[in-house]
């Protein structure tokens, strides 16, 4: 005789997991972490879309004298980006007959830790990997650095509805730098990002606050560094962030950063929105015989089977990667580093 409560023990277990699976899964990767860590992460409760507002022009100013009339002109400058809601899922599946070898509590606890773990792993790598993409491999996919960083030369130049290759956009462009030419063998890694970091600044404190990479670039930097000043932010290295320190900010590398790449990004003005009410929600366990239309031929052969027997639990996120400043971050592209 199976559990009598299974349902319960699945819907209760999965509930009080469900924070952990989202710290799991968003301080796994070096640009999740920091994002997180910076709080960049929105809270929505709807909208027909996520809208980040930008500053692209001054307003108005000036000096005066005693007496001196005021003149107040009405200022555009004040203008909006619009991103789309995107959807994740990750789904959690248990057999009938997982169900039955494992129908004591501790056993169904068990088993359900491990099948979460299963989906946050897929979630881990279906983020990261969107998360460096130069393009939407699906129209469905959350933004990444590769499309919200970039320039009228970018593959994708409409970013948040607008598109920065055209006449007076210009300030919707990041600051964009192509190596191709120069060997980083041949010259101080220190010295192309301190070119664009600086370009991305404001010459003050409005500055680049990590750096992420290729574990090319990153293994090449390291090796034209003497021991004597490996510097590492300490915070990240404590959170298991291998990481070395490049303009005083620190250094990351990640598999999913494409070879030959570095993405500077201030993080005052990239991050996360996420809608309250769809974070990293999961929906009730299915019941033990699950409808499957699709697994029959059509037309349906008389007495073939329709049902499976498992449960079904999907977890869904609605939100995506927004940006509000492009012109304070920077891409190097195609470094060649031998």
């Amino acid at each position: 005789m199976s559990n009598p409560n299974f349902d319960t023990l699945l819907s209760t277990t999965l509930d009080n997991y469900r924070e952990t699976l989202t710290d799991n899964v968003f301080n796994s990767r070096p640009v999740l972490y920091h994002l997180m860590e910076k709080n960049r992460l929105r809270m929505l409760s709807g909208g027909n879309k996520i809208v980040e507002p930008l500053i692209y022009d001054e307003g108005q100013a000036g000096s005066y004298g005693e007496y001196d009339v005021l003149t107040i002109t009405p200022q555009e400058g004040i203008s909006a980006a619009e991103f789309d809601w995107k959807s994740l899922y990750a789904t959690i599946a248990i057999s009938g007959l997982e169900e039955a070898k494992n129908n004591g509590e501790e056993q169904v606890i068990s088993l359900l830790e491990a099948k979460t773990m299963q989906a946050e792993q897929t979630l881990k790598n279906k983020i990261s990997t969107m998360l460096f993409a130069d393009t939407l491999a699906s129209a469905t996919d959350w933004n990444g650095l590769g499309i919200l960083i970039g320039d009228h030369n970018s593959t994708v130049t409409s970013v948040g509805g607008i598109d920065c290759a055209t006449a007076g956009n210009e300030y919707w462009r990041s600051v964009v730098r192509d190596k191709t030419a120069t060997a980083f063998a041949d010259v101080d890694i220190r010295q192309f990002v301190a070119e664009a970091s600086n370009s991305a600044s404001d010459s003050g404190t409005d500055r680049v606050d990590a750096v992420f990479t290729a574990q090319d670039v990153f293994e090449l930097y390291e090796s034209q560094l003497t021991p004597q000043v490996r510097y590492s932010d300490v915070d990240s290295a404590n959170a298991g962030f291998q990481n070395l320190m490049v303009q005083g900010v620190p250094m990351y590398w990640d598999f999913d950063c494409p070879a030959g790449t570095i993405y500077g990004v201030n993080s005052k003005y990239l991050g996360f929105a996420g809608h309250s009410s769809r974070w990293f929600k999961q929906s009730a366990f299915s019941d033990g015989l699950s409808g499957n239309s699709s697994a029959v031929a059509s037309p349906a052969t008389a007495g073939q089977a329709s049902t499976i027997d498992a449960r079904y639990s999907v977890i869904t996120a609605y939100g995506n990667m927004t940006v509000r400043n492009r012109k304070r971050h920077f891409k190097i592209h195609d470094v060649a580093t031998s």
